[in-house]
């Protein structure tokens, strides 16, 4: 599957190991997260990085304690209503995970620039739109208005756009 990160097309370096089998002894591997759990141990002592699939009912909190020994974590769009990995997503960027966050499944060009608002920065894509359609999906959004954006090189939200010499008013706290 084609993988999207900064508007290119670039190879998946990554192993996708499966839930039980041999691992390969070096390389970079993604390992769903109930082997990451069972097998602990013995995963850090590999050669090579560590990532993992995380689904959709997993509660990000459970990944507190390991988040800087993971280089990636990938988190499912099983459909395109499905809007659980925008929250573990963003939960995960609270958190401070500052790896890569790759996109999976049902990933949609519409919808490209909700995930880079909460920290997506890799997707893997399908062949069903062309690379064009991606790019152009990118940019169609340059501001938000949702503050504390987790996008490498966000633009400031609405608010601060419009407001960068007005003060809040005191009598509206919501303002400001």
């Amino acid at each position: 599957m084609p993988l999207l990160k900064n508007n290119v097309l670039v190879s998946d370096t990554w192993i996708h190991a499966e839930a039980d089998g041999e691992l390969p002894e070096a390389g970079d591997i993604i390992v769903p997260f109930a082997r990451l759990l069972k097998e602990w141990d013995a995963l850090p002592a590999r050669t090579g990085r560590l990532g993992v699939r995380f689904g959709n009912t997993d509660k990000p909190e459970a990944l507190a304690g390991i988040l800087p020994r993971l280089s990636v974590i990938v988190l499912p769009f099983p459909a395109f209503n499905d809007g659980r990995a925008y929250s573990i997503a963003r939960k995960l960027r609270e958190m401070g995970y500052r790896g890569e966050l790759r996109a999976i499944g049902n990933v949609l060009p519409d919808q490209l620039q909700f995930m880079l608002q909460v920290g997506f920065d890799a997707f893997e894509i399908g062949e069903r739109f062309p690379l064009e359609t991606w790019a152009k999906s990118s940019r169609q959004m340059s501001l938000a208005y949702q503050r504390g954006l987790f996008r490498r090189g966000a633009e400031a939200e609405i608010w601060t756009e419009r407001h960068t010499d007005a003060e809040p008013w005191l009598e509206q706290p919501h303002a400001g």
